[in-house]
């Protein structure tokens, strides 16, 4: 073969295999991709059986007013409950809600006040920078000590970098060194502690754990520090009057449980059973129970209407003489104001899960412990069975008939 057709034959050889490379590298290529960090809504605290899909066309500014008021308002049983839900789910949260930590922190010390700490405190214990910001970094001790974490919430207050010189990071240290077998250094914190600010209640129980004798006085539940301590000491916690947050998390049950029907009336007890099982409510068992209720007299009758309009939206009713019956009822209106009443409209129209719960209970927040208004009351069942969440649904409506005596 001649200098030339050598040549030639080696740089075909030679780009065959370049192909063949080519070929190779493409075939096993890895697409890169970017994926975004987690929100403030992603990490879950607890499985809630609640969609991926659960903050899908939510506000992320009704979630910033909203979180706040439900980690400073009591609520019925039926919207705690609710609350506790939609809050523990890892799901993407509202467009814009992004990895704020000041709506990560509203969305855990919600948690906390509804009696979930639990999940709190697994949300916060993935939560990005909580090192440098003293505020989510509370809401991670406060949990996990509320949950039983201690060694969680001292690693909390070791690892902070910013205004670990505050109260509360120097009582916490104090509790965390005396746990931890470092009295020398658990006496020299809890005196700086108390120089800087003196607290009788953190002093005598601090002062009995680091002697290891003597007499701590009474539990204190005022928070998660003092509920450590005087777990610590083996106090009666039975005796001490908690705060809302630790009451909630010592009750450690779901707040629908309380929702008892035996103590509905009489009158009402089929349609409580009715709607507890989560029967079909068809107009057949509305057209019965109508004709029972309002035959009691004016009284009564008043009593049914507001029974059956709770339990109304339950049902998808079709027929002519259900809706005739109905549209007799005067229900009076409720106390929320007339925007938020179509916004939350808007969002059961466009099946808006958490949208409409955040509405619902923003209302619910706003009448506080002295509960809703049936108006408002009839709305909410209306609008969550609408977007699914049909078990809360019935809880309100459960929770508005034991109202009704």
């Amino acid at each position: 073969m001649s200098r030339l057709a050598c040549l030639i034959a080696m740089l075909v050889l030679a780009g065959s295999a370049s192909l063949t490379v080519g070929g190779v590298a493409a075939a096993q290529g890895v697409e890169v991709t970017t994926l975004a960090a987690p929100d403030a809504f992603t990490t879950p605290g607890r499985d809630t059986g609640l969609p991926a899909t659960l903050w899908r066309g939510a506000s992320v500014k009704t979630a910033r007013t909203v979180l706040p008021l439900l980690a400073a308002r009591p609520l019925s049983p039926a919207a705690a409950a609710l609350a506790r839900r939609i809050l523990a789910t890892g799901a993407p949260g509202p467009r814009g809600a992004g990895t704020d930590a000041a709506l990560m922190g509203a969305r855990a010390s919600a948690l906390i006040a509804q009696g979930d700490a639990k999940a709190a405190a697994a949300i916060l214990a993935r939560a990005p920078g909580i090192d440098r910001n003293p505020e989510l970094a509370h809401a991670a001790a406060e949990s996990a000590l509320l949950a039983g974490d201690d060694s969680r919430a001292c690693a909390v207050a070791q690892g902070l970098s910013s205004g670990r010189d505050e109260i509360y990071w120097l009582r916490l240290r104090a509790y965390c060194q005396a746990i931890g077998g470092q009295a020398d250094q658990a006496q020299l914190t809890f005196d700086l502690a108390q120089a800087q600010a003196k607290d009788p209640v953190f002093g005598r129980l601090m002062a009995a754990k680091l002697a290891g004798a003597g007499n701590p006085g009474a539990a204190s539940l005022r928070n998660g520090l003092d509920y450590a301590l005087s777990h610590s000491l083996g106090l009666d916690l039975a005796v001490a009057k908690p705060s809302p947050d630790v009451a909630a998390a010592l009750a450690g049950t779901d707040p629908a449980a309380s929702l008892d029907t035996s103590g509905i009336a009489p009158d009402l007890a089929d349609l409580a059973k009715a709607i507890a099982t989560s029967q079909p409510m068809g107009s057949g068992v509305f057209i019965a129970a109508i004709s029972e209720i309002v035959s009691g007299g004016p009284k009564a009758a008043t009593r049914g209407q507001a029974a059956m309009m709770l339990a109304f939206l339950l049902g998808d009713l079709t027929s002519i003489e259900a809706r005739d019956q109905l549209g007799t009822f005067t229900v009076t209106e409720g106390k929320a104001p007339v925007g938020r009443d179509l916004a939350l409209e808007s969002a059961a129209n466009q099946k808006l899960m958490g949208e409409a719960a955040l509405l619902s209970l923003w209302t619910c927040a706003e009448a506080g412990a002295g509960g809703l208004a049936l108006g408002d009351r009839i709305r909410i069942v209306h609008a969550l069975h609408a977007v699914g969440l049909d078990a809360d649904a019935r809880n309100f409506a459960l929770e508005g008939l034991l109202a009704l005596k």
